[in-house]
């Protein structure tokens, strides 16, 4: 989330006709998928830092610029955000530009203790014109550069790294230094370009890709101080470093996608990230978890006697698996209804009734009108949403944003793991709020998920085994999907996958309903994928779903199985075996949904379809 870029050039070099601001607004147009809620820049000329920024898409800011021209300045910074800390305005949009306007600050990222860092530095006597994270590490580097830092930009970076917690890229320009710019690290993106008399910096190379294809890629926790002639490396502790010099292979378009082949395939790489990034920042001062948005009285969330999911496609899918999470954790009735159906039931919702609501967009009609349906009948509404001030989120009661950042493709990937963290989120933050939970059980599944990102790259890392399946099967007239407890919601999904890229007949199905039915469609060589639950959950849902796969097997189905490592009970029936990490029951959709997705993405590409942008399909329903 967020796109950054940092420029430093040389004035006076014949033959060259740009500016910082020429850089920096090109790059920011590359970066625009990373995030189109506001725009700025921050330009340092003659001693005296210009900026401008405004709520919208790039464009926005150009208009802003061309009413009121920043000057031919040879060192600048730029972010295209995505809203995380505050809403999509004109004040929470970077640069934030602190210290009587001598230092200017842009970040991607989420700072985890800003409220702890916030209450301090305003007990120093700073105040605050935003409701970012971002001002807070502004004007904590501000505080450094007069105090500890002694005046060293490049010092005062280090010292603030080392208080700040969670995610975070910081490039940073102050007066007293007007030949550079200084800028940190710690898990979120920043490549080094390198050019002649001329230096960059950004959130991936599509954001100085025009200028050079000579990178640098920097470590974690690292700090970089670039001028027009050099670039300098430390780590958080101070010590020398060096980062690593590549040349850049793609092209304009292809840089956009990070190198890969669409930007669905680019968002399932995304998505340890997302998963990650989602679950960050989500405590108060005292340990407490924390929604983005409450407007709820805590006394009215004790007294909920039922929990209604809504949501359309994929993310309904999420709220299937939410439901086993929710009523395990709070004991709370919770049912999942498609929202286009919802209101036209005649649902049985009163003040005792919780709706959330999930949406990427947030734009989504037919989720809208349920909100609104749900409200109007005394319901109180918990949206769960990827798009900070959308129309969702403001019509709700309660917010809890999901950290995935721009999702391009129509198929949703990152986005659908997003929600499920997030909801997970949701689950405990009730529970505990409720009593179902002592802190230190909440915290221990909290544990548990932190552990999943790692684990989702685990099952990326092997995906050469599943893409190589994909191309093997691009002729397959069907597939199915079969699955128990939270793997029938990932069985879904899955089919969904196939169904919205690659326009082939799949279904999922709850694995217990094959002998009601489904079984009739199996013969010889019909593919079929099985998730199977952890050998270490309930002993019966293993043992059931081997079963499930010999029976499909014996009438000649080709079998693909998605299993725990170690699980042994499922090789002599499986004709191929895609193996995930070892997870609790409850985290196994946020593994096993990958391999599918891959799956489809692949199918799709060798079909030889467009796997971003399917036929018949818009990335947002905004009618009904």
């Amino acid at each position: 989330m967020c796109g950054i870029v940092g420029y430093v050039g040389t004035k006076n070099i014949p033959g060259r006709a740009y500016f910082a601001l020429d850089v920096v607004l090109e790059g920011l147009r590359r970066l625009e998928y990373r995030g189109y809620d506001s725009a700025g820049i921050a330009v340092l000329d003659e001693g005296k830092i210009s900026f401008r920024k405004k709520a919208g898409k790039v464009a926005a800011l150009d208009e802003v610029i061309a009413a009121d021209p920043l000057p031919q300045a040879v060192v600048g910074i730029g972010h295209t955000r995505w809203a995380t800390h505050g809403g999509p305005t004109d004040a929470n949009a970077h640069p934030h530009v602190v210290d009587g306007g001598k230092l200017a600050v842009v970040h991607n990222g989420i700072i985890e203790n800003f409220a702890e860092l916030k209450t301090e530095l305003a007990e120093k006597g700073y105040t605050f014109e935003s409701e970012t994270d971002t001002e807070v590490a502004a004007t904590l580097l501000s505080d450094f550069m007069h105090g500890a830092g002694e005046g060293d930009l490049t010092e005062s970076m280090r010292l603030t790294c080392n208080r700040l917690e969670g995610a975070f890229t910081l490039l940073a320009l102050h007066t007293d230094f007007p030949d550079r710019i200084v800028a940190a690290r710690r898990n979120s993106p920043l490549v080094i370009g390198l050019g002649e008399g001329e230096n960059f910096l950004g959130s991936d190379v599509s954001g100085f890709i025009d200028y050079t294809k000579n990178a640098v890629e920097m470590a974690n926790d690292q700090i970089v101080t670039i001028t027009a002639t050099s670039y300098d490396i430390i780590d958080f502790a101070g010590n020398k470093a060096q980062g690593k010099p590549f040349k850049v292979e793609w092209d304009a378009a292809a840089a956009e996608k990070g190198g890969f082949s669409s930007f669905m395939e680019k968002e399932i790489h995304d998505q340890p990230t997302a998963v990650r990034d989602t679950l960050m920042g989500r405590f108060d001062e005292n340990g407490k978890l924390t929604l983005d948005e409450l407007h709820i009285d805590e006394t009215v969330l004790r007294s909920i006697d039922k929990i209604i999911v809504i949501a359309c496609g994929t993310a309904a899918y999420a709220g299937m698996v939410a439901r086993y999470a929710i009523e395990h954790w709070c004991r709370i009735p919770t049912e999942v209804e498609l929202a286009h159906e919802f209101r036209y039931r005649d649902p049985i919702v009163n003040e005792k009734t919780l709706v959330v609501a999930l949406s990427q967009s947030g734009e989504t009609m037919d989720t809208l009108m349920a909100v609104r349906h749900a409200r109007e009948q005394g319901a109180k509404v918990i949206a769960i949403c990827n798009t900070n001030g959308s129309s969702i989120p403001r019509e709700s009661d309660a917010c809890l944003y999901t950290h995935a950042g721009p999702e391009i493709a129509v198929a949703s990937t990152k986005a659908f793991l997003a929600q499920i963290a997030a909801v997970y989120l949701l689950g405990l933050y009730l529970a505990e709020l409720r009593g179902n939970m002592f802190a230190d059980e909440v915290h221990k599944i909290l544990d548990e998920l932190r552990e999943i990102p790692e684990k989702i790259q685990k099952v990326i890392d092997n995906e050469d085994q599943v893409k190589e399946l994909g191309r093997s099967m691009k002729d397959a007239t069907s597939v199915l999907f079969l699955g128990r407890h939270v793997g029938f919601p990932v069985a879904l999904e899955g089919a969904l996958k196939l169904k919205e890229i690659a326009y082939l007949h799949a279904e999922g199905f709850a694995a217990g309903e094959l002998k009601h039915g489904p079984i009739a469609l199996v013969e010889e060589g019909q593919p079929v994928f099985i998730i199977v639950p952890s050998p270490g959950g309930r002993e019966s849902l293993h043992s059931k779903v081997v079963s499930n796969i010999q029976e499909v097997r014996a009438r000649g189905a080709i079998t693909i199985v998605i299993a725990e490592e170690g699980d042994k009970a499922v090789e002599q029936f499986a004709n191929h075996v895609i193996r995930i990490p070892e997870s609790p029951s409850l985290m196994q959709p946020l593994l096993a949904t990958v391999p599918l997705q891959l799956f489809a993405a692949t199918v799709a590409e060798s079909k030889g379809y467009d796997v971003d942008q399917p036929r018949n399909l818009a990335k947002s329903v905004t009618v009904e």
